[in-house]
């Protein structure tokens, strides 16, 4: 029976989104906070130069198969990816170490134009808790990276549940 691939933004822990080299006004919460692909008008912006630097903790562990990456300025757009997982958390200097990167790939004009999914190797994001995607470089060789829409595909794992909604009890 084959399973069923479903965007995993729903499964975003937002309290635990972080993204280095962010502008202030055009972050990346702005484009995930309603935990589904943006269409609106809100975009992310790299700051001091093109990199950035996504942390993306689901509240369960997850499968991915593929991501999306979209831009309205392509001359913007990402267009070297590194990815690493389950790391708690990273830096830039953490993602320069090429034994860390779990997948490198380029996009094209096109992928970032209209936000293809870039399917992964699989078998290597099989029990995800956090995704960290690093963008090296974008399409123009522009000072500031956008991406307006992000999409994450894949499945939750069964047997595991969302529990950062769970307080903790205080003794009476």
């Amino acid at each position: 029976m084959a399973e069923t691939e479903v965007s995993l933004l729903e499964h975003l822990d937002l309290s635990q989104l972080t993204c280095l080299n962010e502008a202030q006004d055009h972050t990346l919460k702005s484009i995930v906070a309603d935990k589904k692909r943006n269409t609106g008008s809100a975009y992310l912006l790299s700051d001091a130069d093109e990199q950035l630097l996504l942390t993306l903790p689901f509240n369960q562990t997850v499968k991915i198969r593929a991501i999306a990456l979209q831009t309205s300025n392509v001359s913007q757009g990402p267009r070297k990816i590194r990815l690493i997982t389950n790391r708690p958390a990273l830096s830039f200097d953490d993602v320069e170490d090429e034994k860390a990167v779990v997948q490198e790939f380029e996009l094209s004009e096109d992928d970032v134009r209209e936000g293809r999914k870039i399917v992964l190797r699989f078998v290597r994001f099989q029990s995800v808790n956090n995704l960290h995607i690093f963008v090296v470089s974008n399409q123009g060789g522009e000072d500031e990276t956008r991406i307006d829409a992000i999409d994450i595909f894949g499945m939750p794992l069964m047997g595991t549940r969302d529990v950062s909604g769970l307080k903790k009890v205080e003794d009476e």
